[in-house]
């Protein structure tokens, strides 16, 4: 069979009951790359176990009357053969093949409990533009409110993340979020990826993971860009509201080096877009990107990437309530039409992976950004600066450095089979005149507000272990240790230096129960945190460096039918210091103490081949616990969320998905008497793919609904207003946006 490339090489020589250990090496058939996290499968021991990041599996301690070993995954053929008939250190090539919820096992690594429906959404919806991105993450949601060229807003489990405050970003473990950006801490933008080359999300919820450090209370997302090109592709689409993109993928090295697992492409993506508002948006992206991964030699493994972006735009900006009823603007006007910003980020990241004698393996990774941030916005217009107006401009150039360092191996204690993990590295943030200026036009400087260098440092260690007590029971237990260095020299005060630090200890523990093959359930118990903004940590006044997040989920994941999965969990969240919006004044504002509970629900069916139907419901009860009851509520802290939608899929032919996303009504204010009205919003995506072409039709907001996608309970005076008025002040959403597009593979 082609899809099988098992080489039996000789019979077994031991004894029919003398205990052996098979090793083999899962590989993809056209890529040439390791599989990670593919099922192998003993049905007569009810015993399972993962591929690791180097497709390597290691069956221990079984003789050949174990019988058949079963192999699946994913978006692969799967395979089956007999124990006795394998030899050590084998090679086994896999085939790709249409998804099927066939092939799902409930068997979640320690940490990687979303892992399964992360890797369903991804293979059969793919990322469309950069703020499908998220949008894979079950519960999460996003918005945009400078019209594209802004981080997105994030919203998950009951907190307003603002731009990244409250979740941990990462891409191919290079850190995402921005500490003390000048727009907004733990700023998290991801526009700089281009889509096309995601290969998987991972994500998990709460603040469990002894890798994942700062911002990391609400959960983590992790990308992993691809290794390796399936082939390339020249992709070019346009759309409603001058709306047009180009995106092109190329291998650079022949067949002979990728079935040597070299690999090295490139990738680029130009984006255009005047927008749904009423003033053109004029936004433009560029993007470059490359990466190398190859086999050094039979222990060491290395990957390079490489990547610089750039973005202009301008934007409507924030527009209270009042000015459209009143009929001063449109739903998609503007109050200051010069908003707008520009920012660029290049990058590097080098990682080598090193195995060892004792079967251990090493990850080290270096990397470098450098980063440019230049903001222009209007949320107050009038209320300072009645003859100027209270434009705002936000300011800063960056230079990120990095280290990660990790060492993994497998050991026995005993009988006990054991996972140790440990970890240690350092992230250092050099800002060059982070700035919060009083500006009109965009162009013209009336005063700087602050105007100061920042350096920021964080050296970190960890370890984790996993003690496999029987085939059903695993406990995971981990410590997490932080350093933070903050400083800032204000050039408003002659140059004044201020200083601190803080530290920090991260305890985690996971408990799994794999009950039957169909059903798991699991425990986790972890503390995060997530960092202040060096400028209010290093003048202190009683607010906290680096507040605690306790946090803890009962979860389960049950697979009742065939082409059935069942995801659910209840959760509790403690925060020691809540960050809210502020309106950007420049006195980064944290609250106080707040509590959250909830659940989240997660289905994914295949009722018939190659229709597919996935829903994930939320809910999330925040509140202040030092407040007064009515006025305790946390604003913007969503409460009812859903997403979900049918996708039809096959590897020819047409596919298609008709999608929803409804968030509820939240409160805007402390006590509730504004409320940020919820949205249900449908998406519709249809191509016709072929092996050498696709053509491609995608639409948002299919029936055209008015909505609001941001909104905030701001103060602001319009010109001419005697007083000024506390109200929500909106950025609207998408119209009907239908784009067309043409890919062509070779």
């Amino acid at each position: 069979m082609r899809h099988l490339f098992l080489f039996i090489l000789f019979f077994c020589q031991y004894h029919l009951y003398a205990q052996q250990s098979l090793t083999g090496y899962l590989y993809d058939e056209i890529t040439k790359q390791p599989i990670e996290g593919a099922t192998i499968e003993i049905p007569s021991r009810h015993y399972q176990i993962n591929s690791d990041s180097r497709g390597k599996f290691t069956l221990a301690n079984l003789n050949a009357l174990v019988g058949l070993v079963h192999i699946s995954c994913i978006g692969y053929e799967n395979i089956s053969f007999s124990f006795a008939t394998i030899s050590t250190k084998d090679t086994i090539y896999l085939q790709q093949k249409q998804i099927s919820l066939t092939d799902v096992k409930v068997n979640a690594k320690e940490g990687q409990e979303y892992k399964t429906i992360s890797n369903l959404d991804i293979k059969l919806r793919g990322v469309n533009n950069s703020q499908e991105v998220l949008r894979m993450v079950s519960g999460l949601f996003i918005g945009q409110h400078q019209g594209g060229g802004k981080a997105e807003q994030i919203f998950i489990r009951g907190f307003d993340c603002d731009h990244g405050t409250d979740i941990n970003i990462m891409s191919d473990g290079m850190p995402v979020n921005m500490v003390s950006q000048a727009h907004g801490q733990g700023y998290a933008d991801m526009h700089y990826i281009i889509p096309e080359t995601i290969e998987s999300i991972d994500f998990q919820k709460g603040p469990y993971n002894t890798s994942k450090g700062n911002f990391t209370t609400s959960g983590y997302v992790d990308l992993n860009t691809k290794n390796s090109l399936n082939q390339n592709l020249v992709k070019l689409e346009g759309g409603m509201f001058d709306t047009y993109r180009a995106v092109g993928l190329f291998n650079l090295l022949d067949t002979t080096k990728r079935n040597q697992q070299q690999s090295w492409y490139i990738g680029s993506e130009y984006a255009f877009s005047n927008g749904y508002f009423d003033h053109p948006q004029n936004f433009n992206r560029f993007n470059l990107f490359t990466k190398y991964n190859g086999k050094l030699n039979n222990n060491n493994y290395l990957s390079f990437s490489a990547s610089t972006f750039n973005s202009k735009w301008n934007a409507s900006g924030q527009i209270p309530d009042r000015a459209v009823a009143e009929g001063l603007i449109g739903f998609y006007g503007a109050i200051d039409s010069t908003e707008g910003g520009e920012t660029a980020r290049t990058n590097a990241n080098l990682q080598l992976l090193t195995y060892l004698k004792n079967d251990g393996y090493v990850k080290n990774q270096l990397y470098y950004s450098n980063y440019f941030f230049d903001l222009h916005t209007n949320f107050t217009f009038y209320l300072n600066d009645p003859i100027n107006g209270d434009q705002i401009r936000q300011k800063e150039n960056r230079n990120l450095f990095g280290y990660n360092g990790s060492y993994h191996q497998q050991h026995n204690i005993g009988t006990v089979l054991v996972n140790s993990d440990a970890g240690i590295g350092f992230r250092w943030d050099m800002i060059k005149n982070s700035e919060l200026s009083h500006t009109k036009d965009r162009f013209t400087l009336l005063n700087r507000i602050t105007y100061g260098d920042v350096a920021e440092g964080n050296v970190f260690g960890y370890i984790n272990e996993t003690f496999h007590f029987t085939d059903k029971l695993k406990l995971n237990a981990g410590l997490r240790a932080d350093q933070m260095y903050n400083q800032y020299i204000d050039h408003l005060k002659l140059d004044s230096q201020f200083r601190t630090q803080a530290a920090i200890l991260s305890p985690k523990l996971s408990l799994y129960y794999q009950a039957n093959d169909y059903l798991q359930w699991y425990l986790n118990l972890g503390k995060g945190f997530h960092s202040n903004n060096t400028k209010v940590a290093v003048l202190g006044f009683g607010k906290k460096v680096l507040p605690s997040a306790y946090s803890s989920d009962l979860g389960a994941i049950f697979k009742p039918f065939d082409k059935l999965l069942l995801q659910a969990s209840v959760w509790y969240l403690y925060l020691q210091q809540e960050f809210v919006y502020n309106g950007d004044d420049g006195t980064p504002e944290p609250s106080g103490r707040t509590a959250r509970t909830g659940f989240d629900a997660s289905l994914r069916y295949e009722p018939i081949k190659s229709l597919y139907i996935d829903a994930d419901v939320n809910y999330a009860h925040g509140r202040y616990l030092d407040e007064e009851k009515g006025n305790d509520f946390i604003p913007l802290a969503p409460v009812w969320s859903s997403t979900g939608g049918i996708t039809y899929k096959t590897r020819a032919g047409l596919n298609g998905s008709l999608r929803y996303r409804w968030l509820g009504d939240r409160p805007a204010n402390e006590d509730y008497s504004l409320t940020a009205s919820g949205y249900f919003v449908n998406d519709f995506v249809l191509n016709y793919t072929q092996k050498k072409y696709e053509l491609g039709c995608s639409i948002n907001n299919i029936f055209n609904v008015k909505w609001k996608e941001t909104q905030f309970d701001t103060e602001s005076r319009l010109k001419n207003e005697p007083n000024s008025v506390d109200e929500i002040h909106f950025t609207p959403g998408t119209k009907l946006a239908a784009k067309l597009s043409l890919t062509i593979f070779f």
